[in-house]
């Protein structure tokens, strides 16, 4: 037998020898899902921001919702799934981000900040209550009607994946 051979044999064999562990499931986003995890819930995010659009708590939701379906072998349920992630947007705000020498702004920034709840029912020591806040930039010679949709998709983008890394990305 030759060498290669040997080695395919043996990489085979280890392959075949851990499928049978009941390790963590990961996958190429980083996300690490025990085995015994099947099911996530996400309740809709209800918006306490004042300002923000009505349309907010929904985007938001079906963000997460996107992120955990795409990128794992999670089943989403409407309730009770082994995993569960609740909670609220607290915060939608513009402001000045830099200023001028002439004391204007030149640029704005829009925050907007959630607080989470994940509760896993399967592995009750990685359940955390936490706060996550994220922001994207704009020009203050535009009007933050005109760009405010797109500030929140990409908002909402960096919130989600932030959600996301805490959840199951063990970092």
């Amino acid at each position: 037998m030759t060498l290669p051979r040997i080695l395919s044999l043996l990489s085979l064999s280890a392959l075949l020898v851990l499928g049978g562990c009941s390790l963590p499931k990961y996958s190429f986003t980083g996300a690490a899902v025990p085995e015994n995890v099947q099911t996530i819930s996400i309740a809709t995010f209800p918006n306490y921001a004042s300002l923000a659009p009505p349309t907010l708590s929904q985007s938001f939701t079906e963000a997460l919702k996107d992120i955990f379906i795409r990128q794992t072998r999670l089943t989403l349920v409407g309730s009770n799934g082994d995993v569960q992630l609740d909670g609220q947007i607290t915060d939608y705000r513009f402001s000045d981000e830099a200023i001028s020498g002439s004391e204007q702004a030149t640029l704005n920034r829009l925050t907007i900040t959630v607080k989470v709840s994940y509760e896993d029912t399967k592995n009750p020591e990685n359940s955390y209550d936490q706060t996550f806040t994220n922001f994207a930039q704009f020009d203050s010679g535009v009007n933050p009607s005109d760009v405010q949709e797109a500030l929140i998709t990409e908002i909402n983008e960096k919130l989600v994946q932030d959600i996301f890394n805490r959840t199951l990305g063990n970092w």
